[in-house]
């Protein structure tokens, strides 16, 4: 295995943490969670933007992104979904029940998409060993949220 990417992999998590805090925030401040979540994807957005073309990426063309499937945009459907959520929950639930439900709904999704290699994702069957890490999983969302 990459150990940079499992590295990564980590500190994202870690991140999001970090991130539903600072979102949440921005909405006390604000007193809106659309609107703290239109700002979350908007620096996201420049952030990116800036980061691609200041590395010498180019816009794709416009017949290329016509030709998209519709699905194929869902991704930041999705993000956008997930961010104002975790707005929303995390002065309700706490971060800690927010991040371990929603780690357990990622485990959960990631199982069935590789077991049956869905979405382009390569084909990793659902053995056993995938499905006792899924509940252990399990079993510790059940210990945090019940405290």
């Amino acid at each position: 295995m990459h150990y940079l990417f499992l590295l990564l992999a980590f500190l994202t998590g870690i991140a999001i943490s970090i991130q539903a805090g600072v979102n949440s925030n921005l909405r006390l401040t604000l007193n809106n969670p659309l609107l703290a979540s239109l700002i979350s994807f908007g620096t996201g957005f420049f952030t990116l933007l800036v980061v691609h073309l200041s590395t010498g990426g180019a816009l794709p063309p416009l017949a290329t992104l016509r030709s998209l499937a519709w699905w194929k945009w869902t991704g930041g459907i999705i993000g956008a979904a997930y961010v104002t959520t975790v707005i929303l929950a995390v002065p309700r639930i706490g971060t800690a029940n927010l991040v371990s439900l929603s780690v357990a709904g990622q485990l959960l999704a990631a199982i069935v998409l590789d077991h049956y290699g869905l979405l382009g994702f390569a084909q990793h069957p659902a053995n056993s060993w995938r499905l006792l890490g899924m509940g252990l999983i399990l079993a510790g969302v059940w210990l945090v949220v019940k405290n």
